[in-house]
């Protein structure tokens, strides 16, 4: 082996790397003060770009000392940096969220562990005034040993940490050749262990920092405000490469007026500063603290802000705040974790247009520069040391404790005394470097991890070095002990954190005094089609100030892009789609994002739950409301103007703006009564959609953007609202349907013993007797179904099924079959005709779970009228029922123990031409019963293909809950669903079966009908995929059902 074994030596974290510090890019007294971006400075080289680089299996394959100097590199191929090489055919990607991908046998690591071979050659030019210079990495991953122009520089590891290395001795004026050996796996990856794509490579930035022979080497910017947040003590402390020498420092404010000046001898800078703006998310207000030596310069962009706890709430700068939080991964479908600072603004320019002030760096420190943003563009950060030990989870047998306790967390790392030294690096490396970021409100001791002495000590340090932050770890949950160590010490962690949490458990903790905020550090999984629950946990917040808030899991889906169809469609892989092993499927893709950053229908419910401003309703007629302000620190009149529209019957009518300041003149998270100019219509439903708007441009945000909306609805009593819907006349209240002009003529059937087949004047249906359903439907010569209509309690899973769906698989509602028993036939005095059949759902060798009782009545202009009663489990009830214990409610709030119903309705396969839609319900986006905030009550039309939301792995979606009326047409034919109580319906191109089966969005293939599901209603979305079960009030799970529903076909 031509490398010392530094990788399996876990009290090995570095050989020759500099003691972390701060970050920060010097510059020379006579740098530009106004520069923008570190390339611009005068001390700084980047070495990014096409490096030499070659791949091998092993690090026993890795023979020749590629790195001395004159080595003939023409066998190498080219790879950028920064990248990872799985990204250009190096390797295979992995996905794996829990399990390590080697076997567990720490501090060792596979013999056969990859690694790539990097040169690159450059020429320095020394800057004039300095004497030191730095090679720094800010991102490699695993471990990598450095050579420049043939000599051994040093090794680093931690692989989102910064390693610097002084390379004074070693670098020349003019060509230099620096070679670079890194490892797939070492030691640390044992902590590393993050549910991600495991990609491996120099992966951020490298370059040169020239200094002079003496400088300032680390510096703490220290703030304690005083006279009631006015004004603050600063102290900074310095360390100096040498002797202490003398240091100007300059505090200017954001318009360039110096706030304070002065020049310091000794180890430490300390001033007053007065009328200060503070910083905070909404106003992220900065400073520039300039230090200046003889020979280099520093600025820093620095806030002032304070953040406590007071009787388990969370104050900052003595306001109550409250974390609208996402947790991040460092991800792009393209260049994997390679991501730049235009990627980062994106995502932040996302997150801003969504309501969020929030995040968490999920699970490992991210670029020094990501923080300079959040500084800049104001969001508050859970700053995340590089840990994660999640993979001792599944070691075998070892998880079971005495007194058959269970604890998720075997204590072999983390109640380690042999492994404390590397945890502590760690988290000693995070706080070190991101130190003076305004915007680290939260040190997070790493994720998943257990608990012990190495946390125990880590977070000791962490409280001793910044006692001005607060601490997190989640998993001090996880904490049974050795007992010859004495008590377990949670004396150090401010918050008490969790991750997906039920709600009836955060109330029980909530509503006893707790001793700590409650933070939920991971909640409402965005897995597919979800969340679900947003607007749950948000009426928590609304009801404890000690919930301070949560960080949704998590931002983006983990894609790797893989180019496209022969149809065009984008290839998204994900776990196991490049045959690796251990692998995790699809639960990289649980993103409020999709891979490219196009916005799910999760993103818009999140933003508008988390809208500034809430409006309610106290009396209609005078137009009394409340409105609402969720800021933390604005007042609506300074940012925010309203504007409202009224609706009626769906149809917007009357429009205006509120800019009154002083109506406007909400404090900040308080409540005002006030009048607004908006009066209900006398007839039809109405409803009035006021909306928030931002009244200035911000970095992300133009002036007017809309913040979020509220529908109020004014007038639901109105009897003659589905007739003005349906253009039609109005019905008398006893037949609720909607009559056609003139004169039908009287029905006629036949029957055999399959069939009957039903004759009107202008239209011939045919009702099968077996299964209690219509097989066909022709109105005026058109068909209306092209295959026989269906009962459907299937839905094709969504990733929040993902517990449940195994009792559906169990229970059979797959592959549910029906059954009629008997069917009679009635005229009726109007000339209708009156169909009544009792019939039953089963699966394939399981007993009937659905009794049910149908009427049909087919009206002489062809309307079908259906109300069905149906009974679930009605054989466990009956006459057996004192055979079987009553289903009660699970204790458990991660696992249903029944098998509730995905959906209950009727499926019809229509036409593919018939692919316009037009409805009222909740929309234009997809709406469920506990997803439909992004939405409102409305009239709206959209082509069938376009109701589609296209999840990565497909399954349900593009329901609407709610409607009063559904139709579908096309040039010459349509088809109205109506009913009094409303209905959900979903149209589709794609079966509920092909949405099942397939694994990938790009692999569906269209069914060649328009596929119609009329539900009396689905079951809920919830964030099951990761979190609690579906709450109760969201379940299909009620003994009995009345279902009814109109069918009206036209011809246009």
């Amino acid at each position: 082996m031509i490398i010392p074994k530094y990788f399996e030596d876990n009290h090995i974290f570095g050989v020759n790397d500099e003691p972390m510090r701060a970050y920060y890019i010097p510059t020379s007294p006579a740098q530009d003060p106004d520069w923008k971006i570190r390339t611009e400075t005068d001390r700084f080289l980047l070495l990014n770009g096409d490096w030499k680089f070659r791949y091998f299996d092993s690090i026993y394959d890795c023979q020749e000392a590629f790195y001395d100097e004159g080595y003939d590199t023409n066998h190498f191929d080219t790879l950028p940096v920064p990248s990872n090489w799985q990204d250009h055919g190096y390797d295979i990607h992995q996905y794996t969220n829990t399990r390590y991908p080697f076997p567990f046998d720490p501090p060792y690591v596979p013999h056969e562990n990859p690694c790539g071979a990097y040169v690159h050659s450059f020429t320095y030019k020394k800057p004039k005034g300095t004497a030191t210079y730095h090679l720094n990495f800010e991102g490699v991953d695993s471990c990598y040993y450095v050579w420049l122009n043939g000599i051994f520089i040093g090794y680093h590891q931690v692989s989102h940490s910064t390693g610097e290395f002084d390379i004074t001795s070693a670098l020349r004026e003019g060509e230099n050749t620096l070679a670079v050996l890194v490892l797939k796996w070492c030691d640390g990856s044992y902590l590393e262990d993050q549910d991600k794509f495991r990609n491996s490579g120099i992966f951020r930035d490298v370059y040169v920092l020239a200094r002079p022979q003496n400088y300032i080497r680390d510096f703490f910017v220290q703030t304690q405000l005083k006279d009631n947040y006015t004004a603050a003590d600063v102290t900074i402390p310095l360390t100096f490469a040498g002797e202490s020498i003398p240091v100007s420092y300059k505090l200017t404010s954001a318009c360039g007026c110096v706030v304070a000046k002065g020049i310091s001898s000794g180890d430490s800078i300390a001033f007053s500063a007065s009328d200060l703006t503070l910083w905070n998310a909404e106003h992220p207000y900065l400073y520039t603290l300039t230090l200046s030596t003889d020979c280099e310069t520093i600025r820093q962009r620095i806030g002032f802000r304070e953040i406590s706890i007071k009787d388990a709430i969370v104050y900052l700068n003595g306001q109550k705040v409250r974390f609208r939080g996402v947790n991040r991964h460092d991800s792009d479908p393209y260049v994997g974790s390679a991501v730049t600072l235009e990627h980062i603004r994106k995502d932040m320019s996302l997150m801003k247009q969504h309501n969020f002030n929030a995040i968490r760096t999920s699970h490992y420190p991210n670029a020094p520069e990501f923080y300079e943003l959040c500084d800049e563009y104001g969001f508050y950060v859970i700053d995340e040391s590089d840990i994660e030990i999640h993979g001792v989870v599944n070691l075998y047998n070892l998880n079971i404790w005495k007194e058959g306790k269970k604890n998720p967390f075997p204590p072999f790392l983390s109640d380690n005394e042999d492994w404390t030294d590397s945890v502590v690096d760690r988290v000693r490396k995070n706080v070190m470097r991101d130190k003076n970021r305004t915007s680290v409100l939260i040190w997070s001791m790493g994720n998943e991890a257990g608990y012990g002495c190495t946390f125990e000590d880590a977070l000791a340090w962490t409280k001793s070095y910044d006692p001005t932050r607060l601490t997190h770890y989640e998993s001090s949950m996880h904490h049974p002990r050795n007992p010859k160590r004495g008590k377990t010490d949670f004396s150090n962690i401010d918050l008490r954190s969790r991750m997906y949490a039920a709600i009836p458990e955060m109330h029980a903790y909530l509503g006893n005094n707790p001793d700590k905020p409650f933070i939920q550090c991971e909640f409402v999984h965005a897995m597919g089609n979800g969340p679900g629950d947003i607007e749950d946990y948000y009426q928590l917040e609304e009801q404890y100030d000690t919930f301070v808030g949560g960080f949704v899991w998590e931002w983006c889906d983990h894609g790797v892009y893989m180019g496209t169809t022969d149809d065009g469609r984008k290839k998204f892989y994900y776990g196991g789609d490049s045959g690796e092993y251990p692998h995790d499927g699809n639960f990289c893709m649980d993103g409020l994002v999709y891979p490219d950053r196009t916005p799910s229908t999760g993103l818009k419910e999140y933003k508008n739950v988390h809208r500034p401003v809430r409006v309610h309703l106290v009396d209609a007629a005078s137009g009394t409301y409340i409105l609402q302000n969720n800021l933390d620190f604005t007042n609506l009149k300074e940012e925010v103007y309203l504007t409202y529209e009224i609706l009626q019957n769906g149809m917007a009518v009357a429009s205006g703006e509120i800019r009154d300041t002083e109506l406007l003149d909400v404090a900040p998270r308080s409540k005002k009564t006030v009048q607004l100019p908006i009066k209900p219509l006398e007839n039809g439903a109405c409803s009035v959609i006021i909306s928030s708007h931002q009244l200035h441009e911000k970095p992300f945000t133009p002036a007017d953007f809309k913040l979020g909306f509220d529908q109020i609805m004014l007038n639901e009593n109105c009897t003659d609202t589905l007739t003005a819907l349906l253009n039609a006349e109005k019905a008398s209240a006893d037949s609720c349907s909607c009559a056609a002009n003139g004169t039908a003529s009287a029905i006629t059937y036949t029957e055999n013993d399959r069939v009957i087949t039903i004759n009107g004047a202008d239209f011939v249906y045919v009702y099968n007797k077996l299964t209690g359903m219509f097989d066909s439907m022709i109105y005026k010569n058109h068909s209306f179904l092209k295959r026989p209509m269906e009962m459907n309690i299937w839905r094709a899973p969504t990733d929040n099924d993902r517990v449940v769906k195994r009792l559906w698989y169990e229970a059979g509602y797959d592959k549910m079959t029906q059954r009629a028993y008997n069917t009679t036939v009635e005229a009726q005095e109007d000339g209708s005709l009156k169909l009544h059949t009792t019939s039953s759902m089963a699966p394939i060798f399981r007993q009937r779970f659905l009794e049910i009782d149908a009427e049909w009545i087919i009206t002489p202009d062809g309307i079908v009228r259906s109300s069905m009663e149906i009974e679930r489990d009605a054989i466990m009830r009956g006459m057996y029922s004192e055979y079987f214990e009553d289903v009660t409610e699970n204790d458990n709030p991660f696992q249903p123990n029944e098998a509730f119903l995905p959906r209950l309705g009727i499926r019809l396969f229509l036409s593919k031409r018939m692919n316009q839609a037009e409805y009222f319900g909740y929309g234009p986006h997809e709406s469920y019963i506990d997803k439909r905030r992004a939405s409102y009550l409305g009239k709206f039309t959209s082509r069938v293909c376009d109701l589609h939301e296209d999840y990565m792995r497909p399954q349900e979606n593009g329901s609407h809950y709610h409607c009063e009326y559904v139709s579908v047409a096309d040039d010459s034919r349509k088809l109205t669903v109506y009913n009094e109580q409303p209905i959900s319906f979903n149209l589709s191109e794609y079966t509920e079966e092909e949405l099942t089966t397939k694994g990938h969005n790009y692999e569906l293939e269209k069914s060649g009908y328009t596929v119609f599901c009329i539900d009396y209603r689905q079951s809920g979305i919830g964030s099951g995929s990761c979190g609690p079960q579906l709450a109760k009030e969201y379940r299909l799970d009620d003994t009995h059902y009345t279902f009814s529903f109109h069918l009206k076909p036209e011809i246009l």
